[in-house]
């Protein structure tokens, strides 16, 4: 059925992790079964109208469980209210029909993203500006390859699993998502999501999680794996303004995309980002970024902070990138990078779990504009083993200038092994150490157009080729209490 397409904790921590769903006061919340609402569970009836019977129920009740028990329940599209909560017990299982979903609602502003994000309704579960949701229990929640992954969606079938649009305040604990189509869960708009425990399996589908314009997010303790963006943050103009996301966090989780970025921001980037913080994560796979931030459509992103993440098979570990594509109205100018922070990160087997369109594996590139330079990104302790082996002719290479594309291969091959920066500004590298498995014939930094760069207390694997650091058109360098690991002096030359 599916077609597949082309592919330190800080302050407001304290405000999403006591999110919680707001329900009525009082005696214990109501539960209503789906069963006594005609489910059969048996995997061939069709339960969906029967569940949302049971739904209304427990939304007129103000706060009462939806309980789904054992079964497996073949569902249409499903439709959430608010001031529910859906309890699926272990042994429970929602899969999706094959057909007799919603239909895509109209949108005016589809031209600005592509389909999966313009439309919402098209989706085995949404809801529309509901408020005080729980999703709990040890239940699954499963495409069953009924879920599609294209642009070209035929009638009657949804696209994605749990679609979330203007939502306040909604939980999932415990839950397991699989074969979630294009997105097991999109979320657009939305003011204090939090998910603790979530497992997503969607390798052989599209995205895990994105969250849209939404703010005071937060995934902790889970596991997401899929083939395309496993966790992105993205504002489009899908809901017709721009919004700013801030205040979330991403903590304790294992991610990994097969086929593309583990952790990212955009493309889809009309409104701002700030205050935004990952730690203690596990990327144990990305075919294009593990750590990667691109600005394509005229957004802020600032004041984000990376800190004790674990990186392997990852073909670029950090990836930083502005361009002009522009897609949102008014034809805005290029966006903006700035004040980031990445501190503890290490990375080894640093090279694509998949075989992918270009190389198996890029080094850390940091690509601003010249009307736009990335500005004020600090590496601390960043320790990254690549795989090397490349000759040293290859740090004469002059990356082409990409700005309206964004996936770490536009770029070619890297004139550096360990990190790429071009059209930069207020770039701080202290402690850490960047290291091959192979000798490579390029430096381990090189700058182009980068204005106020330093390494301090920085040891590199000694370049096959002639100089170890490169600075190329770049000013207001330095280089102090670095060396190669083996305690020698850092060849650098000035071009």
């Amino acid at each position: 059925m599916r077609r597949r397409s082309g592919g330190a904790l800080f302050t407001v921590f304290s405000l999403v992790a006591g999110l919680a769903v707001a329900f009525p006061s009082g005696a214990a919340a109501a539960t209503f079964n789906v069963k006594d609402y005609g489910a059969k569970g048996n995997g061939t009836t069709v339960d969906s109208p029967a569940i949302d019977r049971a739904i209304s129920a427990a939304a007129a009740a103000r706060g009462g469980i939806v309980d789904f028990p054992p079964g497996t329940y073949l569902a249409r599209t499903i439709h959430l209210k608010s001031d529910i909560t859906l309890n699926l017990r272990a042994g429970a299982k929602i899969i999706a029909s094959g057909s007799g979903m919603d239909a895509p609602e109209p949108n005016p502003y589809d031209a600005y993203q592509d389909f999966g994000h313009s439309h919402f309704r098209n989706a085995l579960i949404w809801g529309e500006n509901v408020e005080n949701v729980a999703f709990t229990g040890t239940g699954t929640i499963d495409g069953a390859d009924e879920l599609e992954t294209g642009e070209n969606i035929p009638a009657g079938v949804a696209d994605k699993m749990i679609s979330l649009k203007l939502c306040k305040n909604v939980s999932f604990t415990d839950l397991t998502l699989r074969r979630g189509g294009h997105f097991a869960l999109i979320a657009n708009g939305c003011d204090g999501l939090k998910l603790n425990r979530v497992k997503v399996f969607s390798t052989d589908d599209r995205d895990g999680i994105n969250f849209i314009n939404s703010s005071r997010v937060e995934l902790a303790d889970s596991r997401i794996e899929a083939s395309d963006d496993a966790v992105a943050f993205k504002s489009d103009y899908a809901l017709g303004r721009t919004f700013v996301s801030e205040n979330n966090v991403v903590r304790d989780s294992t991610i990994l995309s097969t086929e593309n970025n583990a952790v990212q921001f955009g493309s889809e980037t009309c409104g701002g980002f700030r205050n935004t913080r990952f730690s203690n994560l596990t990327i144990t796979g990305a075919s294009k970024a593990g750590l990667g931030m691109v600005s394509m459509d005229g957004a802020v992103i600032e004041d984000v902070t990376f800190t004790d993440i674990k990186l392997t098979k990852t073909a670029s570990p950090i990836f930083l990138h502005v361009g002009k594509r522009s897609r949102c109205p008014g034809n805005p100018p290029a966006g903006r990078i700035r004040n980031i922070t990445y501190r503890n990160i290490t990375g080894t087997d640093l090279i694509a779990p998949r075989d992918i369109p270009g190389d198996p594996e890029y080094a850390s590139t940091i690509s601003g504009r010249t009307d736009a330079p990335i500005e004020n990104i600090t590496f601390d302790n960043v320790k990254l083993t690549v795989p090397g082996g490349h000759p040293a002719a290859e740090a004469d290479v002059v990356p082409p200038e990409a700005s309206t594309t964004y996936p770490p291969r536009i770029f070619g091959k890297r004139p550096a092994y360990g990190f790429w920066l071009r059209h930069a500004a207020g770039i701080r590298f202290t402690g850490g150490e960047i290291g091959f498995d192979r000798s490579d014939g390029r430096p381990a930094f090189l700058t182009d157009d980068v204005r106020g760069i330093s390494l301090d207390g920085v040891r590199v694997d000694r370049s096959g080729g002639g100089y170890d650091v490169v600075w190329r058109k770049s000013s207001g360098q330095s280089i102090v209490n670095s060396t190669t690991t083996e305690g020698r002096a850092l060849r650098v030359r000035n071009r």
